[in-house]
């Protein structure tokens, strides 16, 4: 099954995260299918920069996304809306 999770990047203290396409059996750091974008909630206010449209794109062929993924695209839908 695959699933749309967030990948941990960077160092202790200053992590920023990449909105990646992965196997759920596989650990989120090891090798991705996609990257759909990135988040970094050290900035104010945090940044999201997402393709919503591959991601809606990944949804429909059955991937999952992960809670935290689905806020993150709804807040990116939002922002190009207005």
């Amino acid at each position: 099954m695959l699933k749309i999770r967030l990948a941990r990047r960077g160092s202790r203290g200053d992590a920023f995260y990449r909105i990646v396409v992965s196997e759920s059996a596989s650990t989120p750091s090891s090798r991705n299918i996609d990257t759909l974008g990135t988040y970094d909630p050290g900035t104010q206010p945090a940044t999201i920069r997402l393709d919503v449209t591959r991601a809606e794109e990944w949804i429909r062929k059955g991937a999952h996304p992960s809670e935290t993924v689905r806020s993150l695209i709804d807040k990116a839908k939002t922002a190009v809306q207005a």
